[in-house]
């Protein structure tokens, strides 16, 4: 029953008991009784004729309509499309690069407190697009004046190659020391460069000497065989000796061979702490494939030293 139905029988009955008691004593029983039951009768038509249904369905031009969204413009996509990842994602799979190259040579001599930028050319070798979300973190070693953690300073897809630079100092007491660096994704999984996921480094010497005192710091050797296969008239071998000096230097060297065809004493002087590749070329034929051979670069001054390429070439 609604609201308007109770509150009509409310007032009928209400009248009705002011209209008995106003009769007082001189009206009989029955004409009492005649009033209530006009009442009543009153009260049950007037609920018929109110009575509604307790649920209505209003129109559909009743029901508030909404301007539906505008629909936003695509992204574009990038030159190398960024994958998805499932909810709480370890980015394992985007933990993999490899060391390209690097400058400041290993050992390199520095000034107390003189100020350097190291800059290693790092591979991205995921499958992954790694944003500046990526991180560039101290690992170990020496801080060597920089901050804790970098953000990875541009956008890198896979396979594409990325120049980190970090602005050091030296220290100020002599002595030499090595920080270490490591990547880490947006969910803190600390990664390498290879397959050791090893930390990619810098190694420097400090000297307050005025004359500090520079050397060899490295020696690197590889050669080349051309053609790479097979038994040709003539058989080029190529031997290559990339020396990085640690400042200021010069040495003297010489080649020499297992056939006894040795170079003659050459001097170079390297302006600064860098590396210097040389080239060694032994061309030989068939009659001469027998045995072992090798071919090795010498340093003689200021320290001697020796970095021999063996190699074997055998035709049947």
């Amino acid at each position: 029953m609604t609201r308007k139905t109770n509150f009509l029988l409310f007032s009928i009955t209400t009248i009705t008991s002011l209209l008995i008691a106003s009769c007082g004593a001189n009206t009989s029983t029955g004409d009492a009784t005649a009033v209530i039951q006009t009442s009543v009768a009153q009260t049950v038509a007037a609920q018929n004729t109110l009575q509604v249904p307790d649920t209505e369905t209003p129109s559909a031009a009743a029901i508030p309509t909404k301007t539906p969204f505008q629909q936003l413009t695509p992204l574009a996509p990038l030159a190398s499309p960024s994958p998805t990842f499932p909810v709480n994602s370890s980015y394992s799979q985007c933990a993999s690069a490899s060391l390209k190259s690097e400058n400041i040579v290993d050992g390199t001599v520095f000034k107390p407190g003189e100020q350097f930028t190291k800059t290693w050319e790092i591979t991205n070798t995921s499958t992954c697009v790694w944003d500046t979300n990526y991180k560039i973190i101290f690992w170990d070693g020496d801080l060597l004046g920089g901050g804790y953690v970098y953000n990875l300073p541009q956008v890198v897809g896979p396979g594409q190659t990325l120049p980190i630079s970090l602005v050091l100092i030296a220290p100020a007491t002599d002595g030499t020391y090595r920080s270490e660096w490591k990547l880490q994704t947006p969910d803190n999984n600390n990664f390498g460069v290879g397959y050791l996921n090893s930390a990619f480094y810098t190694e420097i010497a400090v000297s307050s000497a005025q004359k500090p005192k520079y050397g060899i710091a490295s020696v690197v050797t590889s050669y080349t065989r051309d053609p790479k296969t097979g038994c040709p008239a003539n058989t080029l071998i190529t031997v290559y000796a990339t020396v990085a000096t640690t400042g200021p230097l010069e040495f003297t060297y010489n080649w020499n061979q297992s056939d006894g065809n040795n170079s003659s004493s050459k001097g170079y002087f390297m302006e600064s702490a860098t590396t210097k590749t040389f080239t060694r070329e032994w061309k030989f034929g068939r009659a001469n494939t027998q045995g072992p051979k090798w071919i090795a670069f010498v340093i003689t001054e200021p320290i001697k030293q020796k970095y021999q390429v063996d190699f074997e070439f055998v035709c049947p």
